[in-house]
């Protein structure tokens, strides 16, 4: 049944990748002699833009910036802030809040096996590397992240060049630069670091590479998670358990969103302002409600779910996908998003008992990797210093 599986996310990959548009980046794998992927069988490396290798030198110096406040605005959020080693590289709310109080409009989404993503937020098919992705939170205005501005840039870099540590990194990470520390530089050692969070390692995994055994709970979840009844596995069925899985040996990036029929407040298929997907952006009202579906890795320690963050348990995920869609009974969003026209044929009523739910919950719990949410290597490397 392993194999069979194994053969199944392969063929699966590969139909998205003939269908989708072709990735514009130029891409390769190349890295530092002292960077290793240590990765399972069934994942091979990432993409890796040609200007921005990977090395440990930029590794350390990105995961030092990732938790340090100073590289905000007003010196009081880090990127950590709304990304939890602990909840897997989310934050536990249903929407985050910048540096100055203001909320975002969507749910902070994991950094973690961001390397493999083929698009970056909910909702922006433009966004195809993490190094234009990191130009929202740290120069947005609406709504202000991280307040980095034209204003306030030479104050954010004096406060990195006063501290002790930063000069010798960025040395490190950046040997041939005469002034290594500046903006261009700290967005590649982020990414860097992004790239790096890796997580491969969950019961699910131990239970691929045959180093563990499933329950029977967990294995008849696994069944419907990847069988025709439960159809998870069509939106969730790579490696990453997602839909828009692109590596090193990728010919195209598939660029998948979907409308699952959460909402739908005018009888017609509308969703909140200004959450109604990609049609933000393309105006195509066929587009209303389409989201990008999001890795199952971890998912355990993600709530809340959904592109708002309007879900709090993964029962209440089960239950709305076996309903078909979500009804809303009261409140400034009623409506039946069940019936919502324009919502993703895959998006259909499934007959499924209790205990067939409690099995698909008991299967999305063995994604959980504790290695990811203990490890040093991910960690704050200022926990009781100064940049807190």
């Amino acid at each position: 049944m392993r194999a069979a599986l194994f053969v199944a996310l392969g063929l699966l990959a590969a139909l998205g990748s003939a269908v989708a548009a072709e990735q514009a980046a130029p891409t390769s794998v190349t890295a530092s002699a002292d960077w290793t992927w240590h990765l399972p069988s069934y994942v091979p490396p990432p993409r890796v833009p040609a200007d921005n290798p990977m090395s440990e030198a930029k590794f350390e110096l990105g995961r030092h910036l990732f938790y340090d406040k100073r590289l905000s605005g007003n010196g009081t959020q880090a990127c950590a802030s709304c990304h939890l080693q602990e909840r897997a590289f989310t934050d536990g709310k249903a929407v985050s809040k910048g540096s100055t109080g203001e909320a975002t409009p969507r749910n902070s989404p994991s950094i973690v096996n961001s390397a493999w993503n083929g698009t970056y937020t909910w909702a922006n098919p433009a966004l195809v590397t993490l190094e234009r992705q990191i130009e929202n939170p740290l120069y947005g205005e609406r709504p202000t992240e991280m307040g980095v501005t034209d204003a306030n840039k030479g104050e954010i870099l004096a406060r990195l060049r006063a501290d002790s540590k930063y000069p010798t990194l960025f040395r490190n990470a950046f040997p041939d630069v005469a002034d290594p520390i500046s903006f261009a530089n700290i967005i590649r050692a982020i990414t860097t670091f992004e790239r790096g969070v890796v997580s491969f390692d969950s019961r699910y995994d131990r239970y691929l590479q045959g180093r563990i055994e499933f329950t029977a709970a967990e294995k008849r979840g696994q069944e419907l998670f990847f069988g025709e009844r439960g159809e998870c596995h069509h939106c969730h069925g790579s490696s990453n358990l997602n839909d828009q899985f692109i590596h090193a040996k990728s010919r195209a990036a598939p660029l998948n969103f979907h409308n699952t029929g959460l909402y739908d407040t005018d009888g017609a298929g509308a969703y909140p302002t200004p959450n109604r997907g990609i049609m933000e952006l393309s105006g195509d009202p066929a587009d209303m409600g389409k989201f990008r579906a999001p890795s199952l890795r971890n998912v355990a320690l993600t709530a809340p779910y959904m592109h708002d963050g309007s879900v709090a348990t993964l029962e209440e995920v089960v239950e709305i996908y076996a309903a078909g869609g979500r009804r809303i009974a009261d409140g400034p969003n009623v409506g039946d998003g069940r019936a919502n026209p324009l919502k993703s044929d895959l998006i259909v009523k499934i007959e499924m008992s209790k205990e067939e739910k409690a099995d698909l919950v008991a299967f999305l719990r063995t994604l959980t990797d504790e290695t990811l949410i203990s490890s040093p290597r991910f960690s704050d490397p200022w926990a009781g210093g100064v940049p807190h």
